[in-house]
């Protein structure tokens, strides 16, 4: 009992402290020498990982479903307040940021060459941002932090992007901003309708509304549509994924990396945390459930099959996201424990994978500026170790048995073969055609004769280089060989979720009308 107050204690600060201390990074930024604003950033950020991993030993699996982190008052007429907490859901998504932004502001160092104090200080702002909506326990506040990420990203691609910038992050915000307009209206319906349920006692509180908030049939379904909406563009799931593709090729290396490794995870995180406890009765129905799941499939499939085509290599693995997240979808909705768990596995294998492959497009392209697939062929034979890394790392992606990406789609197809065996065989496929787009990829640019010139002068890997890509080696093997440590600690809340949502969703869900 005493060393599970002092693990409490210690997240309570630390939590907060995730918070605040990139904030105060950007404030010191701001008056800092433009040449000291990447280090500045990169110390501070590193502080922010050493910091964070004490919260792999402060969270306690066998404890409350939710370690609360810090309490305060902040609008006490409106039932606001600052409420912050982790599980083993928030956990490794909190750990998967602080340990891609060290290596996000490492990868900049010289491919941002102007108005980096700007850059750096909207890395740590985002870094708040992203943190805030995975430890939010007031859905108001969950609101502010979703919001507040979506403005830095906006300006890094908006700035420091490519030609087609400009479109790009117009399109990003106008689609994300949209979904969650029309969630901020879901919330506030919660909001009052758990106030009168409990007798005028009007809260934010996740907790509160989780327990008081009782709406029609009818009502649910119109606000599970606008929570969905908000999630499932920040997934993003097909149809809603038009802006990722242009989003992820004109961002920086950095941004492309932030995108897929941390922003995508918001979206399907929402589903855990808030779309499927807070209306269980309408996302389980058959029909609601049969048409995410359908959704889920069509992406790991057109995501495949589309990826397969894209000439230009970083627009490959943009098309690859939405494949790899179609089996986070329907390992959440497959609700069986393997399936929750895998599903938390492909977002965390996701980010490292995933992220690991857009540096190393970003890479090469500072030497070639190119990302035509068609350019390069035979590089192995100047650059033999970005070869090596390459090839291991999409081996990853793929899903090698031995490597991180087999562990989550495995889980998933396990579990999900249970209560959706015709999905789950169709989903398997897509693990069949991702082989072929990467390996097809990993051929053309690496393999074949090196007989363009501009390829016969490149470098290979740098030690600032192999200081990015190592970490994330490192991580790919562990996962991959030695996965327990993580599946014991997210497995107590992915009962919970799961016990949640069946015990909260009515007895007739299966035949329930909605509108």
């Amino acid at each position: 009992m005493t060393e599970f107050l002092a693990n409490l204690h210690y997240a309570r600060w630390a939590l907060s402290a995730l918070l605040v201390i990139p904030l105060g990074g950007a404030l010191l930024i701001w008056p800092a020498p433009a040449g000291t604003a990447k280090k500045i950033a990169f110390w501070v950020a590193i502080l922010e990982f050493v910091m964070s991993l004490g919260l792999w030993w402060a969270y306690d699996p066998s404890g409350p479903a939710m370690q609360v982190g810090g309490w305060l008052p902040w609008i006490p007429a409106w039932g606001i307040a600052y409420r912050v907490g982790i599980d083993g859901i928030s956990l490794f998504l909190v750990l998967l940021t602080t340990f891609l932004m060290p290596l996000a502001v490492l990868g900049s160092w010289s491919g941002i060459t102007r108005r980096e104090k700007g850059y750096y200080a909207l890395l740590l702002v985002l870094t708040t941002g992203m943190l805030g909506v995975f430890v939010a326990m007031d859905l108001f506040l969950f609101y502010v932090f979703w919001e507040v990420m979506l403005i830095p990203m906006y300006f890094i691609i908006g700035v420091w992007g490519g030609k087609g910038r400009l479109y790009a992050s117009i399109k990003f915000f106008i689609y994300t901003f949209v979904g969650s307009l029309l969630m901020l209206v879901a919330i506030l319906v919660l909001y009052f309708s758990a106030g009168r349920a409990a007798g005028g006692v009007y809260s934010f509180a996740y907790d509160h509304i989780l327990q008081y908030a009782t709406l029609p049939m009818p009502t649910q379904f119109w606000l599970f549509g606008a929570f969905f909406l908000a999630f499932a563009i920040k997934v993003p799931m097909v149809p809603f994924h038009t802006w990722l593709p242009d989003a992820h090729v004109e961002a920086p290396t950095a941004g492309s990396v932030i995108l897929a490794g941390i922003l995508l995870k918001m979206g399907t995180y929402g589903f855990l945390r808030f779309a499927l406890p807070l209306f269980p009765s309408v996302a389980m129905n058959r029909t609601v459930s049969a048409i995410v799941i359908t959704l889920a499939v069509v992406g790991i499939i057109y995501g495949a099959l589309v990826a397969m085509v894209q000439p230009d290599f970083k627009k490959l693995i943009a098309y690859s996201s939405v494949s790899h997240l179609g089996f986070v979808v329907l390992g959440i909705w497959a609700l069986t424990l393997q399936s929750v768990q895998g599903a938390l596995m492909v977002m965390i294998n996701h980010g490292i994978s995933t992220g690991a492959l857009f540096f190393l497009v970003g890479m090469i392209y500072e030497r070639r500026h190119s990302r035509l697939v068609a350019d390069f062929g035979g590089i192995a034979r100047v650059m033999p170790a970005y070869a090596a890394v390459l090839t291991l790392v999409s081996l990853s992606s793929i899903g090698l048995p031995g490597t991180n990406g087999f562990v989550g789609e495995f889980l998933v197809l396990l579990g999900a073969f249970r209560t959706h065996p015709l999905a789950a065989g169709i989903a398997a496929t897509g693990v069949i055609f991702a082989a072929c787009y990467l390996l097809w990829a990993l051929q053309r640019v690496i393999y074949y004769k090196l007989d363009k010139p501009e390829n016969r002068g490149l470098t290979d890997l740098t030690r600032r280089e192999w200081g990015v890509l190592v970490p994330l080696v490192v991580v790919i093997l562990w996962l991959g060989l030695a996965p327990g440590p993580v599946l014991r600690r997210m497995e107590p809340s992915a009962r919970h979720f799961i016990e949640a949502v069946q015990g909260r969703a009515a007895p007739a869900v299966a035949s329930a009308r909605l509108p």
